[in-house]
């Protein structure tokens, strides 16, 4: 053998192989660490794009709701008696439902619940569905009734005109509504939340609290709450 041949003894071989090994595993527990976290983060960016969606649209139309056009209901004939109770709930068991009269700002599409022509003076006309059209002088209103209904982890919505329920999000864990009410009819300034006023006069403000889970479990449940004043009733 050539006494000037170099080479790596078994030592050193090994300890080469074992430091390979202990970067490789490193390395690969940055990557699998990355990759766990951004499928979380696209999770919870999911899970935020459902609630910001549903709550939003909730929030719009309670904004609305009451709002009939430009005179007071009692200056509206044939007003249904839907106009008398724009916000209404009920609680079944596991079912939670919110219901609300609002005005359609168009964004729903379809035929409406009702529609009031106006001259915003002294007379109000209301009609089943659509209306003829205006007169000079004339604004037309498109009315629509939205229940929100919370059954078996699902948030669906529905209307007289198509009383097949919507379902609006998946994997709904809680779904609760609560009533900002004033101390008299007088008031605008909410002295207490209640899920089940007495005199719904007093409403004047609606707060939903809702949590999402994320089927797949690569996050934590988020909750999420929200307050939508009745901006008819405060002027």
């Amino acid at each position: 053998m050539n006494r000037y041949a170099q080479g790596f003894s078994l030592v050193e071989l090994l300890l080469a192989l074992a430091v390979g090994l202990v970067l490789i595993l490193g390395v690969s527990q940055v990557v699998v660490s990355a990759r766990t976290t951004h499928a979380s983060q696209q999770a919870a960016m999911l899970l935020q794009d459902d609630a910001r969606f549903v709550l939003g649209k909730m929030i719009q139309d309670v904004r609305q709701a009451g709002m009939f056009g430009c005179l007071a209901t009692a200056y509206i004939e044939n007003a249904p008696p839907a106009f008398d109770r724009p916000i209404g709930w009920s609680a079944t068991g596991s079912s939670k439902s919110l219901t609300v009269v609002t005005a359609d700002s168009g964004a729903e599409g379809g035929k409406p619940d009702w529609t009031v022509l106006s001259d915003c003076i002294g007379t109000a006309q209301a009609y089943l569905g659509n209306s003829p059209p205006p007169a000079p002088g004339q604004i037309r209103f498109a009315i629509r009734q939205l229940t929100y209904t919370f059954e078996a982890g699902q948030l669906k919505v529905s209307t007289p005109a198509a009383p097949a329920k919507t379902v609006l999000v998946d994997n709904v864990q809680v779904f609760e509504i609560s009533f900002g009410v004033a101390a008299n009819t007088g008031s605008t300034r909410v002295v207490r939340y209640d899920v089940s006023p007495v005199d719904e006069s007093l409403i004047r403000s609606v707060r939903i609290q809702m949590t999402l889970r994320d089927p797949t479990g690569r996050v934590k449940d988020q909750a999420y709450s929200v307050v939508a004043a009745l901006r008819n009733r405060l002027g």
